[in-house]
């Protein structure tokens, strides 16, 4: 048995099955509950790693990357926007933070300061929100929409592909948190 009051190993630092609550969902059963409540965790798993930070959220990881958590914050309301707003609910709901004549602006745009950081966090609980009903309210998971890039998806697809979405960026947010305070394991 580990002694994980004075941690030997990386591993060890991370918070256990049983002090973490965010992986209590279902693991049987209706694929919807646990579709969503693996992206849920996924989403809770970005606030832990940004917990606790302001301004500094802002800070880059190495030249000439400009990721940031605030960039990654940024840039996932833009894509929970894209994929539920957009596509599947077929909503004219341009991206907040990027454009097509500035594509990097959801990570460019992390800048440190107060109100970028609020904006950014009002955008994304907003969008995760959005999400949250229309995946509750959808008749099943075949609902689908009309997307450029991979044609017609249903809500199932793009929950799995929000869990790698998070999953991705949440490896991402380990390093970064690190990096500003050394904290890991959130």
């Amino acid at each position: 048995m580990t002694d994980t009051t004075d941690p030997t190993r990386r591993g060890d630092l991370f918070v256990g099955v049983a002090g973490n609550r965010r992986f209590d969902g279902p693991t049987t059963g209706d694929e919807r509950a646990v579709l969503a409540d693996v992206l849920a965790a996924q989403r809770t798993t970005l606030e832990l790693k940004c917990s606790g930070l302001g301004p500094e959220l802002a800070r880059r990881s190495v030249e000439p990357s400009t990721l940031s958590l605030l960039g990654i914050v940024r840039h996932l309301a833009d894509v929970e926007r894209r994929w539920f707003r957009q596509v599947l609910a077929g909503q004219d709901a341009p991206a907040r933070f990027s454009s097509p004549a500035d594509p990097d602006g959801d990570f460019d745009g992390a800048v440190p300061d107060a109100e970028t950081v609020e904006q950014a966090w009002d955008a994304w609980r907003a969008e995760v929100a959005f999400a949250e009903r229309f995946t509750i309210e959808a008749p099943d998971l075949d609902v689908a929409g009309e997307d450029a890039w991979r044609g017609t998806v249903s809500l199932r697809w793009v929950l799995i592909h929000m869990v790698e979405e998070y999953a991705r960026h949440n490896g991402h947010a380990d390093l970064l948190r690190e990096r500003i305070d050394g904290a890991v394991g959130l």
